[in-house]
């Protein structure tokens, strides 16, 4: 073996942490249908996930986790396969839509502001039992003509629930991302915000755009790294 190759080999046998520093940090963005983004109208390359992952120049390895009519339940239900067996190092977790829904026929939401916070507390724990930093994330505002299936505007009761998000935050010390305020001023500014989802709900590339925007910093605030620009 010539002396280069040897002073590698003892290189990479004493310092194998150089190596792992090298490796990108695992992000899993853990939600629902608009986590999960990919639609009629958005390509998986246009999601905020997507658009996070490209933009971290190798320094992150986004894993989109998103599953479609998802509540909080089903997040602590499939919580160590779906995300913790990948070691992340940050988990971005966003629910609410579905949580707070209130389906045609029914008078009472798929669950109560009690059980969805305490689902979020749960997960919160479970993620930090896990070796990662859970990043709470309030959802996008439904466009101000969205019904439920009990003919209301979602956002009367999704706002409590926001509410109870943004509480957990500050009861356990994570970190939060506040979209549903964004897009509400934005909304209070005169953006119609029906105009960055593709049904009034789901976000559209532009959309998703807004999203990744106000994930950005927090995301690598998190990773103890400058945030790369846009």
């Amino acid at each position: 073996m010539s002396l280069a190759r040897t002073l590698l080999f003892a290189a990479l046998v004493l310092a194998p942490n150089a190596v792992r520093a090298a490796d990108p940090a695992v992000v899993v963005a853990l939600g629902d249908s608009i986590t999960r983004g990919e639609r009629a109208g958005v390509k998986a390359d246009e999601t905020f996930a997507a658009l996070l992952q490209s933009e971290s120049k190798g320094r992150a390895k986004v894993l989109n986790a998103g599953v479609g009519g998802e509540r909080t339940d089903g997040a602590l239900a499939r919580l160590d396969k779906a995300v913790l067996a990948h070691k992340p190092a940050v988990v971005l977790v966003m629910y609410g839509t579905n949580d707070s829904y209130v389906d045609v026929g029914k008078k009472e939401p798929r669950l109560t502001v009690e059980q969805y916070r305490d689902n979020l507390t749960k997960l919160v724990d479970a993620i930090r039992k896990g070796g990662a930093e859970p990043i709470l994330m309030t959802v996008p505002r439904w466009a101000p003509d969205a019904k439920n299936g009990a003919g209301e505007n979602p956002n009367v009761r999704l706002e409590k629930y926001m509410e109870a998000c943004r509480a957990v935050a500050k009861d356990k010390k994570a970190k939060l991302v506040d979209h549903f305020d964004h897009w509400t001023k934005a909304e209070a500014r005169g953006t119609k915000v029906r105009d960055w989802t593709t049904d009034g709900c789901h976000p559209n590339p532009r959309g998703h755009s807004e999203l990744a925007d106000l994930v950005r910093p927090v995301l690598y605030s998190a990773l103890g790294a400058d945030a790369p620009k846009p």
